[in-house]
């Protein structure tokens, strides 16, 4: 051993990759200097290595402005050239989960995507904010506005009303060709205030009690996923409940509002505790919440036991079908789904480190055709409808476009809803002549079309 109680015959990334808590209540965290210097460090070992050019056009903006600088190395570029990487990023976590070998415990100690958090937080506290994307990120309070007047909201954000599109891109900056959201009237919430009673006959009755985490997009955009979820999950015998406290904060994330977040994960813990502390396990219906309540909060609040017991307890949904499946069996009564699936997986879902577990439940539909995509959508959030980051996105899920295209699967899936939605309108001209896009769905809405439910 050596003098710090490390063992010199082992390289530091042979253990486990771990990621340090995030340390936004310190000063420190926010400091600019020391953001841009940090950058600096890890852009350096990026540079040597480059294993991550193609994962997103982040690096490849990276490497181009050190190769384009005055020296040819880092040293050549500064906060210029930082504000412009860090535009294209989208806290995938690709690269650290995928392609980096110089996350802890490398003494390298790389994390792009939460230094990437920092430099926005730091930038935010410095009076740097994007009101537009800021506003947009207010999932909660957009959804409860457009609820009332969705059918003219609806008409109003169409990407076939071009006057309208025009006038809001020349106002707000998000592209009159990135296809938005649909709102809905009657909520997830609405539509499952009374529990579907559980399936006497599934396998589960009585064995097993799942909350479902509505999610924003969910709730407000994309409620037919939430029953169907509560429908496969009480036909199997579960108890179901509905749950929405409000937005994980993802957007908010995204916007390096960390304190904010940290406020909602344990504002989310504790209205989950009396579940959880029932007997419930908890099931997020989209990737990227699932990703924030499994693994980002436990980084921002590690002293919280209800936020530590969220994590614990939480499951994406089609990884809860796979389980349950294993543990007890599904209730009989899968038929085929006509033309296929193509699965994308998530980079959300992928960061889980939990599997295809979308592709796996579908396959165990009988007669069906499964194929699986695993490249960026492109879409990112508000990254994915901005003007001046939607050609990026396009750029960027471009070749999953053609990839899902080359399968001639008749409905596309994705574990993100607005990855799934950027690729369809991807898909537009990429199928080939006369043959029709493939219909968009979550998966556990194929579940449910494959019970007849």
């Amino acid at each position: 051993m050596s003098e710090d109680g490390k063992d010199p015959r082992r390289e530091g990334s042979l253990d486990a990759p771990f990621r340090r808590p995030i340390a936004w209540r310190d000063d420190d965290y926010y400091d600019l200097e020391k953001v841009h210097a940090e950058l600096q460090r890890q852009f350096d070992v990026c540079h040597t290595c480059r294993r991550c050019f193609n994962l997103c056009d982040t690096f490849p903006r990276l490497f181009d402005a050190i190769d384009e600088g005055p020296t040819g190395e880092v040293d050549g570029i500064g906060p210029k050239e930082h504000a412009h990487v860090n535009e294209a990023c989208t806290l995938c976590d690709m690269c650290f989960l995928t392609k980096c070998p110089y996350v802890p415990p490398h003494p390298f100690d790389i994390d792009i995507p939460h230094l990437i958090l920092r430099y926005r937080a730091a930038r935010r506290r410095a009076g740097e904010r994007e009101f537009v994307r800021e506003q947009l990120g207010r999932t909660d309070r957009n959804g409860k506005l457009a609820r009332p007047v969705a059918p003219v909201a609806n008409w109003a954000s169409a990407r076939r009303n071009t006057p309208l599109r025009k006038l809001l891109q020349a106002i707000a900056s998000i592209d009159a060709e990135a296809e938005l959201p649909r709102y809905h009237a009657k909520t997830a919430e609405d539509r499952l205030k009374r529990p579907i009673a559980p399936n006497p006959a599934g396998p589960a009755f009585g064995q097993r009690k799942v909350a479902l985490y509505a999610t924003c997009y969910v709730d407000y955009n994309k409620p037919d996923t939430a029953v169907a979820a509560a429908k496969v999950l009480a036909h199997q015998g579960c108890e179901v409940e509905l749950v929405y406290p409000e937005c994980c904060g993802m957007p908010e994330l995204e916007a390096g509002n960390v304190a904010d977040v940290a406020g909602r994960a344990e504002r989310v813990a504790k209205a989950f505790a009396p579940y959880i502390e029932r007997g419930f396990e908890v099931l997020a219906l989209t990737a990227s919440c699932g990703l924030m309540m499994k693994f980002e909060w436990p980084l921002m609040v590690p002293e919280s036991p209800a936020v530590m017991a969220l994590s614990r307890a939480t499951r994406d949904v089609s990884e809860y079908v796979v389980e349950l499946n294993r543990a007890l069996g599904l209730a009989p009564g899968l038929s085929a789904i006509a033309g296929g699936v193509t699965i994308h997986h998530a980079c959300h879902a992928r960061a889980q480190n939990m599997g295809a577990k979308s592709a796996e439940m579908l396959r165990l539909i009988p007669d069906t055709a499964v194929e699986l995509v695993e490249r960026c959508s492109g879409h990112g959030g508000t990254f994915g409808v901005m003007q001046e980051t939607f050609p990026v996105a396009v750029k960027v899920g471009k070749p999953a476009a053609r990839a899902v295209a080359q399968k001639g699967s008749g409905t596309l899936c994705s574990d993100c809803p607005l990855a799934c939605k950027h690729l369809g309108q991807l898909l537009e001209t990429e199928v080939k002549d006369g043959q029709a896009p493939p219909r968009q769905a979550h998966p556990i809405e194929i579940m449910a079309e494959a019970y007849g439910l």
